[in-house]
């Protein structure tokens, strides 16, 4: 039975027997895990299991945001915290190699603690570069303010989930480095001309393209598209994200439920899907607006479906890993760069 385009959330602990049967009838593509969902390993692994039993689909990707620092949702008692990217961007002005080497590692340890869950997608890295003035949105989650640093910084990142088993999702494409406000709140306009953009923010993106997932940011480069975000403008996924950063794998949508897309769900759901992506994700777990999103959106097929195939084929299994000496490695190359995680 085909899965429809979207990926949604579930609203807390457990699955709701109303979300059970929404989950049974629309079949989504996937699934995403937030803060509201987790409290420890056996009932975060539980959920997880019955997620994918609901919909009769043992390989669908489930995701969640796991970077470190101010955005982790699995967090302390049970799992531990980890660096948030400025910490690989200083380690990195110390040693380049030392900064990829704990950018790979810390990605190793966290895709070893999703693993563990059943969680086999993470939405990380970040390919974003910040600049000054913007809003502190991206901020010290970034890996840097250069391009090719923050290139190489994502992927050591890749790497380390790949090791580890999890697919990476690259974000926020075509770039959320420039946004003059956080688009959870209202919607954020970069003025910057084309050719910035494409010395600073597209040239980040670019040697990632190979990546097997992106989401979209929802930003208006007003030189690309001044009337619509890069997540409903069908002119920036085709000449930016697919033309020139070159990216062919699955395209998601950042959150549809942020408000920095204006119309109903419905309507962002539509637009999202005629703009050209292929996957809508809805995050906060409502189900009057995650019924809004199933109806909206098609049957994954066609080019779609074979990105999303694509996409789950590229997970590898996990390779030999010694948890222990990684962390410890890794505690000692963060006290090299003076900072805490």
């Amino acid at each position: 039975m085909a899965s429809r385009a979207f990926i949604t959330g579930i609203s807390g602990l457990g699955i709701t027997d109303e979300e059970r049967e929404f989950l049974r009838e629309t079949r989504p593509w996937g699934f995403i895990l937030f803060k509201r969902n987790v409290d420890n390993p056996a009932q975060v692994a539980g959920v997880v299991s019955e997620l994918r039993r609901i919909i009769d689909a043992p390989d669908a990707p489930v995701l969640i945001d796991q970077e470190g620092g101010r955005v982790q949702r699995l967090g302390p008692p049970h799992w531990p915290v980890y660096p948030r990217g400025a910490v690989f961007s200083a380690l990195y002005d110390i040693d380049s190699q030392l900064g990829l080497t704990a950018a790979r590692l810390s990605a190793r340890l966290i895709a070893a603690d999703l693993a563990d869950l059943g969680i086999t997608v993470d939405c990380l890295p970040l390919a974003d570069v910040p600049v000054a003035g913007a809003d502190a949105v991206i901020g010290d989650r970034a890996y840097g303010n250069e391009p090719a640093k923050v290139a190489a910084i994502a992927r050591a990142v890749t790497e380390g989930l790949q090791q580890g088993s999890v697919l990476p999702v690259l974000k926020h494409i075509p770039g959320h480095g420039r946004a003059n406000a956080d688009s959870h709140f209202r919607l954020p306009t970069v003025d910057a001309s084309r050719e910035e953009l494409e010395r600073s923010d597209f040239a980040a993106f670019q040697p990632l393209a190979d990546l097997p997932m992106a989401m979209t940011a929802h930003v208006v480069f007003s030189a690309l598209d001044p009337a619509k975000p890069a997540t409903t403008s069908a002119t920036i996924i085709d000449q930016v994200i697919r033309g020139q950063i070159g990216f062919q794998g699955l395209l998601m949508s950042d959150d549809v439920s942020m408000n920095a897309l204006d119309g109903t769900i419905a309507d962002r759901t539509r637009a999202s899907i005629a703009a050209g992506c292929d996957v809508v994700l809805h995050c906060n777990g409502k189900l009057e607006e995650m019924r809004q999103v199933s109806a909206e959106v098609p049957e994954l097929s066609g080019q779609a479906l074979e990105r999303a195939e694509a996409a789950l084929a590229s997970r590898k299994p996990a390779q030999p890993f010694d948890r222990t000496a990684a962390r410890a490695e890794l505690e000692g190359l963060i006290s090299r760069a003076g900072m805490s995680a």
